[in-house]
């Protein structure tokens, strides 16, 4: 194993001494710190070594960007040098929450419910290019798909099409899941709930439309009370909702029914309970909620395009530094299971490509070799959806070439936003997104490529030249 003592012992010193830290833990590529006072951490001296790629604080945690596979040796050494102690992820963020107000508490929520679920979404949008491609005319054959052509693959489509769909249409089982365990209760008790609400005895969401129009909507009547037996596919806040409440009863009963008839008890009451109220209450009204949400977003992409597609663009990278962005992830959930698509996650698809881009004009512009290297490989990382390495270790620490980046981005999204992209589903976040964009866009998304590629390089080496950046 590599020694890197010598690193560890400034990456402290630069982060204000053992003393001055909490807790600390790694991810894939950084180092996570809660540090007792952030003032402390000298930025300049810590991203001046060269085993730190940047830095940057966010909830309540300092993050030290080393890279896959060294940050693990890092920490390694850095524990048997500090003594401070192996810590969990959970216990960082145990500790970092105390550091954070409400509304960061919420956004960390949402994205620690969404976030470990996104590797079966991100899958599911994939598989459904592929479908796309097979399936969708005008690609290869004028008026004809590859299907129609070649009937043979009809069945493969086929298969490819249900994989890809199951994500979605039991959307609410894996939120259930995610969601219950974040709570404090039982994951399986919330892949339980939201399979509930999605049963086959359920009118299924996405035909509530035509049979209200119908007059069709089917009800149990429970002691007078008219209830709609209406299932929830594809929708986000009622499953959110109800997995609050079934873990909330389960913590309660558990900490008061005896250990004897606890299997007996807490989960037949925890489900019934919940159920009941589900379909009621919270059910109904995040269903009106969740619509009103997808009609706030619609409506102002649909009235004033390009100063919606500007400005997501514009801001979508400056979330990702404050975490916001995963909020979004149940907006484009819900939009692709209210009108069928999104118009926000293309966007964001060009925002990391312009982020990439700004990274590859800094490598092309500079003569510091190691400013070189890891331009390279965060333009490379960023081009595959993974904007990490090129934001904290290139672009924010320089400054312009982030100013360029959200330039670049915002331009491109007004362009693709006016000419009505959608994308099927949530995929890849960089040059790969084109196969989760509907066939009929891709022209338009192409040249939104293009200008999400070129402008931010163009612009980042002029402005590092001007600089005498190089």
């Amino acid at each position: 194993m590599a020694d890197y003592k010598q690193e560890v012992k400034q990456i402290v010193e630069a982060i204000g001494g053992k003393e001055n830290i909490d807790t600390a833990t790694h991810c894939v590529t950084r180092l996570r710190f809660v540090l007792h006072d952030e003032d402390k951490v000298d930025q300049e001296k810590l991203e001046s070594i060269d085993l730190v790629k940047g830095s940057f604080s966010s909830n309540g945690q300092y993050q030290v960007v080393i890279g896959q596979g060294t940050v693990d040796k890092v920490y390694k050494q850095m524990v048997a040098e500090t003594g401070i102690g192996e810590a969990s992820k959970e216990d960082v963020k145990n500790a970092a929450a105390k550091k954070t107000n409400i509304f960061q508490r919420a956004v960390k929520t949402l994205a620690d419910i969404f976030i470990p679920i996104l590797p079966a979404i991100v899958t599911a949008g994939l598989l459904m290019g592929i479908n796309n491609i097979l399936t969708a005319p005008d690609i290869f054959f004028s008026g004809a798909s590859v299907v129609d052509r070649f009937p043979k693959w009809a069945d493969v489509a086929s298969i490819i099409n249900l994989i890809a769909n199951t994500a979605f249409v039991f959307l609410p089982g894996l939120i259930g899941w995610s969601a219950v365990k974040r709570f404090g209760g039982s994951e399986l008790l919330g892949i339980v709930l939201g399979l509930m609400l999605v049963h086959p005895d359920l009118l299924n969401a996405w035909g509530y439309g035509a049979a209200q129009n119908e007059g069709g909507i089917p009800t149990w009547n429970l002691f007078g009370l008219q209830i709609e037996k209406v299932g929830y596919q594809g929708q986000v806040l009622p499953v959110l909702f109800s997995a609050l409440l079934l873990a909330k009863i389960e913590v309660f009963l558990r900490k008061r029914v005896p250990d004897s008839i606890q299997l007996l008890v807490v989960a037949p009451v925890a489900l019934l309970v919940t159920g009941f109220i589900a379909f009621a209450a919270i059910g109904p009204i995040t269903f009106t909620i969740g619509n009103g949400i997808t009609s706030v977003f619609t409506g102002i992409f649909d009235t004033v395009p390009a100063i919606g597609g500007f400005l997501y663009g514009l801001i979508y990278a400056p979330l990702v530094i404050t975490g916001m962005h995963h909020t979004f992830l149940a907006v484009d959930l819900q939009l692709i299971a209210t009108i069928g698509g999104t118009f926000l996650w293309p966007i964001l698809a060009l925002s990391n490509i312009a982020q990439g881009s700004a990274t590859l004009g800094m490598m092309l512009a500079t003569k510091d070799e190691k400013l070189k290297g890891l331009s390279l490989s965060s333009a490379i990382s960023a081009y595959l959806g993974i904007t990490e390495p090129a934001m904290f270790g290139v672009n924010i620490r320089y400054k312009f070439p982030f100013i360029c980046a959200i330039i670049g981005s915002a331009i491109a999204a007004t362009f693709i936003t006016m000419n009505g992209v959608l994308a099927a589903s949530v995929g890849v976040g960089g040059l790969p997104a084109i196969f989760s964009i509907y066939s009929q866009y891709w022209g338009v998304f192409l040249i939104g490529m293009i200008l999400a590629l070129v402008i931010p390089l163009v612009l980042t080496y002029l402005f590092a030249k001007l600089r005498k950046t190089a």
